[in-house]
C-alpha cells in the first residue's frame, strides 16, 4: 500500500494568503503539533489563495524538504471560505484541523484538540478568551456582529470563535456535500450538530505581516453570516412596511382633519420628513431583498466553487484530474465520502 493510500490521523489544513513573512514559522510550528499530537501519522494541506508574493515559491520548496507538506495553488484569489473548503477537501486525515496561518491561533492546540475528540466530541472548536493586539474598534465591531447574529441566526453559532477547531472526518464530509457559494463555515459547522465543545485560549497578535480582513471583508462576511442563516431581516422590512403604512394611514387622517378644521398647511419641512422616512425604509427593504435574490442568482449559476492551478504533494506535481484536490471543484455535491479512508 503506497503513502497515498494509508490514512492519517489528522490533516492540518491552512489558507495563505500573501503570508511569505510567516509561512516559514508556520509550518515550524504545524509539523512539530503534528508529529507530536498525531505520533507521525498527518499531513499539512497549505492553499495557496492566489497569493502575490513568494507564499506558492516558500511552499513548493518546504514540500521538497518535507513529505508532510500537500501545497495547493488556487488560479485566483476565492477568499478565506472557499480557500479553506478547498483545503478540507484536499486533506485525507480522519481528523482534520483548520487553522489560519498567521499563527494568531496556536497549532499546539492540537493535542488538547484531539484529546477532547478522543472523548467523543465531533467538533471542537477554538473560543478566544483573550485577543492580543485588537483594537478597540474591532473588539466592539466583533462583540456587536456575534451577539447579533445569535439573535437573527437560525441556529446557535457560538461567540467570540473563527474558523479554528478540529473536525472528523464525518462532519467534514457533510461540509463538502453543502453547495452554497456564499459560505460562512463556523456557521455551516454548527448547523450540522454532533456534539460540539469549546476549547477556550488566548488568541496572539499576528506574528508577521498585516491582516488580510479589511472592515469591507468583515462586513461581507457578516452579510454572508445573516443572510446564509436567517430570514429574520426579511421579516423585519416586511414589518417595517406594515408600521410605515400605518404611520401613512395616520398622516392621511390628519391631513383630511386638518383640511375640515380649516387649519393652516404647515410648509414643505414635514412634506420633505416624511418622503424622507418612506423613501428611507423603502431603500433599505429593497437592499435586504437584493442581498437574498443576488445570492440565489449566483447559486443557480452552478459554477465550481473554486479553481485548482497545481497541486504539489511530495514535492511533485500531481495530475490535476486524478487527485482528490479537484473533488470539491468539479461537485462539492459529489463528495459523499472520503476515498482514502476505509
Amino acid at each position: 500500500m503506497s503513502s497515498i493510500d494509508t490514512p492519517l490521523k489528522v490533516s492540518i489544513v491552512a489558507p495563505c494568503y500573501n503570508e511569505e513573512e510567516v509561512i516559514e514559522e508556520f509550518v515550524r510550528r504545524a509539523l512539530a503539533a503534528g508529529r507530536s499530537a498525531a505520533e507521525g501519522s498527518f499531513e499539512l494541506v497549505l492553499i495557496d489563495d492566489g497569493s502575490r508574493d513568494a507564499t506558492w515559491s516558500k511552499i513548493e520548496a518546504m514540500s521538497r524538504q518535507h513529505p508532510e507538506i500537500v501545497g495547493v495553488r488556487l488560479m485566483r484569489n476565492h477568499g478565506h471560505e472557499l480557500a479553506s473548503t478547498a483545503g478540507i477537501a484536499s486533506s485525507r486525515g480522519a481528523r482534520i484541523l483548520l487553522i489560519d496561518a498567521d499563527l494568531q491561533d496556536p497549532p499546539e492546540l492540537l493535542s488538547d484538540m484531539m484529546e477532547m475528540m478522543d472523548r467523543g466530541a465531533d467538533v471542537v472548536y477554538g473560543q478566544r478568551g483573550v485577543r492580543k493586539g485588537e483594537s478597540w474598534m474591532k473588539l466592539t465591531t466583533a462583540a456587536v456582529f456575534y451577539r447579533l447574529l445569535r439573535w437573527l441566526a437560525s441556529v446557535d453559532i457560538p461567540s467570540d470563535t473563527g474558523d479554528f477547531r478540529l473536525m472528523t472526518r464525518r462532519v467534514a464530509e457533510l461540509l463538502l456535500s453543502m453547495p452554497e457559494r456564499d459560505r460562512f463555515l463556523r456557521g455551516m459547522i454548527s448547523w450540522i450538530g454532533g456534539r460540539q465543545v469549546p476549547i477556550v485560549y488566548e488568541r496572539d497578535e499576528r506574528h508577521a505581516g498585516t491582516t488580510k480582513y479589511s472592515y469591507s471583508k468583515l462586513l461581507r462576511l457578516a452579510l454572508d453570516a445573516i443572510t446564509g442563516f436567517s430570514a429574520r431581516p426579511l421579516r423585519i422590512a416586511s414589518w417595517a412596511g406594515v408600521i410605515t403604512a400605518f404611520i401613512a394611514l395616520g398622516l392621511l387622517v390628519y391631513t383630511f382633519y386638518s383640511f375640515e378644521a380649516g387649519w393652516a398647511v404647515t410648509g414643505w419641512s414635514s412634506t420633505m420628513v416624511a418622503i424622507t422616512v418612506f423613501s428611507a425604509v423603502q431603500l433599505i427593504t429593497l437592499g435586504i431583498l437584493g442581498e437574498y435574490v443576488g445570492r440565489l442568482v449566483q447559486q443557480s449559476k452552478g459554477r465550481p466553487l473554486y479553481m485548482v492551478d497545481r497541486v504539489v504533494r511530495d514535492g511533485q506535481d500531481i495530475q490535476l484530474l486524478d487527485c482528490p484536490e479537484m473533488r470539491g471543484a468539479r461537485d462539492p455535491r459529489s463528495v459523499t465520502r472520503d476515498p482514502f479512508l476505509p
